[in-house]
Parts: structure tokens; C-alpha cells; sequence
């Protein structure tokens, strides 16, 4: 039976009902599959699907149902102002992240002359803080090397060239450099988590999530090494998990910064905790 674009969204939800996000999922997914805006669902909404379209569709709704992350199943995911290359290698963008790119903009001095992403993945916040800020030199490093071949695809397609990218386990390559500021959205989640096994985390790299039985094994790491490759005054920023301000503000203290605030994202959680370095007298 040919089903039309109205009808493949109502047989989509169905089958997906009980998941966190249905509708949402049944929309971008059929876009997806019609090369089409999601708008053109509505408009058209009565126009009949081809045998071939409507195959791809309910295989992809299929692969849903089983937990696929939808942002595998159409290969990206839009962040910021920018559309990604997605794969399993590594995370997925969240829109949680964004603040940490809005709050980089906000703290970033006029004077600023270059910022790295540490764990940078897709390249995501590297590459939209370089978007706004064309006249920055915005570093990301990744220890993972397809991770850092997708974020390099990923700036080529979104037309970004101020973006820099390297293969580097932390700090690694980056001996005898200093920046304004270093961003980071570490692994934070505690290794015995239920979190792990829900929703799309069961489908990404388990080393992109987890940092020991607190969760903040990588985030000690980076706070004190952190030190050597920020210039006087310079932020450090760090996403983290809804319980975990407190604890990285100690850290930060404990390791000489100052200025240190946790931030809330537009849920109410915190979301990220900055601090900076000592300016020179």
C-alpha cells in the first residue's frame, strides 16, 4: 500500500510511540529520506511516497525503534548555526552544549587571539566559536584520529577556515603553546551509571562518556595540566554533569584560578563551571 507523506508521519509515530520523541524523530527522518525541509511535510502533506522512499523510510523507522540515534541514521546533526557530519567514532552534538559556545563568546576579550577545544569530536564548538569569531585562530585536538578527520570534513563543508585540527591525547601535541582560553565537554559520567544504558549513549564510544567512579577523573586532569597552556588571565570552561559544580569549583580553587561560576542551562541544570588564571600584576 503507497502511503502519502501525512500518512507515513501517523504510521511513523506508531510505531515509535513510547520513545522520547516520536513525532520529532518521524519528521526528520522523512525529510531526510525526501531530501526535503521539514516544512514541505505540512505543505505537501497529501503527496504519496515512492516505493523506494517509503522502503527507506520504515527501515529507518525500524532502526529507530531499536534505539539508533537519529543522528546516525540521516549521518548529521545541525548545532549552532552549523549542519555536522555525525558517525559512531564519537559524540553526538548536543543542544545542552550550546551555552558552553555562548559563554565562550561572551568571555573571549576583543584582544583574543587564539582558543582551543580539547576532546573537540565533531569539531562542533571549535568550530562555532570560530564561525563568530573569523579573525581567531581556534585550535581542536582529539585523541581519537577519525574523530579528528570528521571535525576537518566538518570545517571544510561548513566554509570555516579558521578552524585547526590535531590528533592529541589532551594536551599532548600541544607543547610550548598558550591560549586565551581552553573549552572542554569531557567524559564525565560516572562508569557504573545507569545513564549508560539509555537512550543514544548506548550507542557512542563508551570512552567519550565515562571518567571514572566519580566521573571526574579527566576533568582533574585537565584543571591542573590546564595551567602550563593558558596565558595570564586566560579561561578555562568545562561542561560537566547536573551534580558536578560544586566539586570542579574545589578543583579550581584547589589549583590556583580564580573567578570560578557555575552556569545553568536552559533546563535549570548546571551545565558549566569557568574559572581563569591569574592575571600578571
Amino acid at each position: 500500500m503507497s502511503l502519502s507523506i501525512a500518512g507515513a508521519l501517523a504510521l511513523a509515530r506508531e510505531m515509535l510511540a513510547g520513545s522520547e520523541s516520536p513525532a520529532t524523530d518521524a519528521k526528520v527522518l522523512l525529510a531526510h529520506v525526501l531530501g526535503q525541509s521539514q516544512t514541505y511535510l505540512f505543505t505537501w502533506s497529501d503527496k504519496t511516497l515512492s516505493e523506494t522512499q517509503q522502503e527507506q523510510f520504515l527501515q529507518l523507522v525500524s532502526q529507530r525503534k531499536n534505539g539508533h540515534p537519529v543522528a546516525h541514521l540521516t549521518g548529521y546533526r545541525d548545532f549552532w548555526t552549523l549542519r555536522l557530519q555525525v558517525n559512531p567514532s564519537t559524540l553526538i552534538p548536543r543542544p545542552e552544549t550550546e551555552i558552553l559556545v555562548e559563554k565562550a563568546l561572551e568571555l573571549l576579550p576583543e584582544t583574543a587571539e587564539s582558543v582551543c577545544d580539547l576532546g573537540t569530536g565533531t569539531g562542533a564548538v571549535a568550530l562555532a566559536i570560530a564561525s563568530e569569531r573569523p579573525g581567531l585562530h581556534v585550535y581542536g585536538v582529539d585523541r581519537i584520529a577519525d574523530a579528528v578527520t570528521l571535525a576537518k570534513t566538518n570545517a571544510l563543508h561548513n566554509n570555516v577556515a579558521n578552524a585547526q585540527f590535531l590528533e592529541s591525547h589532551w594536551f599532548s601535541s600541544l607543547t610550548g603553546k598558550q591560549f586565551d582560553m581552553l573549552v572542554t565537554n569531557p567524559p564525565y559520567v560516572e562508569t557504573s551509571s545507569e545513564f549508560l544504558k539509555l537512550g543514544d549513549v548506548r550507542f557512542e564510544p563508551r570512552s567519550a562518556l565515562t571518567a571514572g567512579e566519580d566521573g571526574l577523573d579527566d576533568i582533574r586532569f585537565i584543571i591542573t595540566q590546564a595551567r602550563d597552556y593558558l596565558k595570564p588571565g586566560g579561561w578555562l570552561l568545562i561542561e560537566h554533569g547536573f551534580e558536578q559544580g560544586p566539586a570542579i569549583c574545589h578543583l579550581y580553587k584547589q589549583a590556583g584560578y580564580t573567578d570560578a561560576e557555575t552556569f545553568r542551562d536552559l533546563a535549570g541544570h548546571d551545565r558549566i563551571t569557568v574559572a581563569r588564571m591569574p592575571a600578571c600584576d
